[in-house]
C-alpha cells in the first residue's frame, strides 16, 4: 500500500541534516495523532532502566504496535517528536541514533528535545508521532 506522506526535502536549508524538514499529506488522508510511546513492557515496567538506546528501541516497538492499531504503517508517519530526559548532548545523540536508525529512508521530520524529566520514574525516552493514511474506500 503507497503511503500518503510527500517527505520534503529542502534544498536551501541546511544538507547536513539528514531528514526531511517537511512533509504533506492529501487532503483525503485520515490523520492518526499518537500519544508518547514509552518504554514499557506489556507488564507496564520500564524497559531500559539507565540506557537511552533500549528505551529508544522499546518506544518504537510501542509506536508500531500503536500504528497497526491505527490501521497505519512506520511509511505513514508525517513527524515525530523525540523527548530525551537528559540536559548531556551525547545522551540525545543515542536516542536519536535509534529512532533515526528504526526510519531508515522514511526520514520524517522530527523534533529532538532535552527535557527535565518525564512521566514514569526511571523513563528517559517518550516519542510522539503524527500519520496519515489513506483509508481503502469499498466501491
Amino acid at each position: 500500500m503507497k503511503s500518503a506522506v510527500t517527505l520534503i526535502r529542502s534544498s536551501t536549508l541546511a544538507h547536513s541534516v539528514p531528514y526531511a524538514y517537511a512533509a504533506t499529506a492529501p487532503a483525503d488522508a485520515r490523520l492518526v495523532f499518537l500519544a508518547g510511546s514509552c518504554p514499557l513492557d506489556e507488564a507496564g515496567a520500564i524497559v531500559g532502566r539507565g540506557d537511552y538506546a533500549a528505551q529508544a528501541m522499546q518506544c518504537l516497538d510501542n509506536l508500531l504496535a500503536a500504528l497497526g492499531d491505527a490501521g497505519a504503517r512506520l511509511e505513514d508517519v508525517i513527524s515525530t517528536r523525540v523527548l530525551v530526559a537528559s540536559t548531556v548532548r551525547a545522551d540525545l545523540v543515542t536516542a536519536w541514533d535509534v529512532v533515526r536508525a528504526r526510519f531508515g529512508d522514511h526520514d520524517v521530520p522530527s523534533t529532538l528535545l532535552g527535557v527535565t524529566v518525564l512521566g514514569y520514574e526511571h523513563q528517559l525516552v517518550e516519542i510522539e508521532a503524527v500519520a496519515a493514511v489513506l483509508d481503502r474506500r469499498s466501491s
